[in-house]
């Protein structure tokens, strides 16, 4: 399967680029993992055809079980590439809402677009071991 997060602009915190970094090492044992740090302008063309999930916080609630389900029915079934997108300050525009497949909460909180990035690697690390029934602390 290959896997994508994009994200608009770069991660300004140098602490939080560090644990995204970890988490990029941790999923790459597991399978590619490529980061796209895009301008806002550049997101809706650089989608093509993958399966593109947008973080917003008026999507769908998943446990990590569930996305540990979702991202495992999409390696089984579905050959294009998955990709997650983070918006900025201002959120995912409109139309990538809209192109998208699905949109996601990943909390009714909110969080800065900056440890979003942290929080979504972070879960995506945590479907994969629960695929691969690796153990992870809870």
């Amino acid at each position: 399967m290959k896997l994508r997060v994009v994200w608009i602009g770069k991660t300004k915190n140098p602490q939080l680029a560090k644990l995204c970094a970890d988490y990029i090492e941790r999923i790459e044992h597991f399978l590619p993992l490529e980061i796209a740090e895009l301008k806002e302008s550049r997101v809706l063309s650089a989608l093509g055809s993958d399966r593109v999930v947008v973080l917003d916080p008026k999507g769908k609630s998943w446990t990590s079980e569930q996305l540990a389900s979702f991202v495992e029915q999409h390696m089984t079934s579905d050959p294009r590439r998955l990709t997650f997108v983070i918006g900025d300050y201002e959120g995912v525009p409109d139309e990538v809402k809209t192109r998208a497949d699905v949109q996601w909460s990943l909390s009714p909180l909110t969080f800065t677009h900056d440890l979003t990035r942290v929080l979504l690697l972070e879960q995506i690390y945590r479907a994969l071991t629960i695929i691969r029934k690796i153990p992870y602390s809870r």
